[in-house]
């Protein structure tokens, strides 16, 4: 979603609409303190920094990242303009194997950037790609070399979510049910909307139950995806014009998750100035040997202001 800053600045702002877009353009990662003015400060709450980077290049359709898969060093960044950036990055951080594209088909046939406004994915054990699109309200999902659209839906119980700001958390559980977090979508104070289905959310068959997810106060969700022991870990984003952006991370048994019901997470970190933060949408969770990896990424709307950060913490406290 755009924010009001963001969205200002993209018609103020000469955008990257300018640089080339050729596929062997690099990206740089640049690495960052957690706490630029205590490089020692390593832990947040229930998190352990580990390492990030700003990611810059020149390539046209660089950043706006909303959503992120990690599977071990290949990451996948989903930008909320369709353009998706791969890469591998080896444990010093060097990326390697980066490639651009975009994705094969959208929710309608426009060039507006509203047509393409993919905020959210999943990826299924066969390697299949579920993406879900504000303004429509649609999700997709896409052969795994993205190179066929297989299947698409306007699931009825999206249809009243808001245009900017609808499914932007989705996340296939283990066993094929997926749940889908809107941001905007209000069914109670500080309550938002969300859906679980029993499959597929592309197949008409499978229609959902809805549910509430409260958030931290001043919070609203934007991604989520299941931990390696089956709670569902969600990224929530602040923004204020005078206090910026804010990140937390809270964590969902899923055992709660009912119709009906009202959902609330255990808070497991919040990140707020002077930490080098930004407008974290993208979240993923991995295992390597014995410890909980969570990464994030930024969205910096593609405007000068804001930045293309990756972050890297362990989870400590569960």
């Amino acid at each position: 979603m755009k924010k009001a800053l963001g969205a200002l600045l993209f018609f103020l702002v000469p955008g990257s609409a300018g640089y080339p877009q050729a596929a062997d353009i690099p990206v740089f990662a640049t690495p960052i303190a957690l706490d630029p003015d205590d490089p020692a400060h390593q832990k947040v709450g229930g998190l352990r920094y580990l390492g990030g980077w700003q990611l810059t290049s020149r390539q046209r359709n660089f950043g706006g990242y909303s959503a992120l898969a990690v599977q071990g060093d290949r990451f996948f960044a989903l930008a909320d303009t369709g353009d998706y950036l791969r890469f591998r990055m080896t444990k010093s951080g060097t990326l390697t194997d980066t490639s651009f594209g975009t994705l094969p088909a959208f929710p309608a046939h426009g060039q507006a950037r509203t047509d393409r406004d993919s905020e959210s994915l999943t990826i299924g054990p066969q390697g299949d790609i579920w993406v879900g699109f504000e303004y429509h309200n649609a999700v997709l999902r896409y052969s795994a070399d993205l190179s066929s659209l297989t299947s698409i839906a306007w699931p009825p119980a999206m249809r009243q979510w808001s245009r900017n700001s609808g499914p932007e958390g989705m996340v296939r559980l283990e066993g094929g049910r997926f749940l889908i977090f809107a941001e905007g979508k209000a069914i109670a104070p500080h309550v938002h909307a969300a859906l679980m289905f029993p499959g597929d959310p592309t197949n008409p068959k499978n229609a959902p139950f809805e549910f509430g997810y409260r958030p931290p106060l001043n919070y609203a969700p934007t991604d989520a995806q299941q931990m390696p022991d089956g709670r569902i870990m969600v990224l929530q984003r602040h923004f204020g014009m005078f206090d910026g952006f804010w990140a937390a991370v809270s964590i969902v048994d899923p055992a709660t998750i009912q119709p009906g019901a009202t959902v609330s997470g255990q808070l497991v970190a919040e990140l707020k100035p002077p930490l080098n933060i930004d407008n974290m949408e993208g979240i993923s969770v991995t295992r390597e040997g014995d410890q909980t990896l969570v990464w994030m990424i930024s969205d910096d709307n593609q405007v000068p202001v804001e930045r293309t950060l990756l972050l890297k913490f362990e989870l400590v406290e569960q």
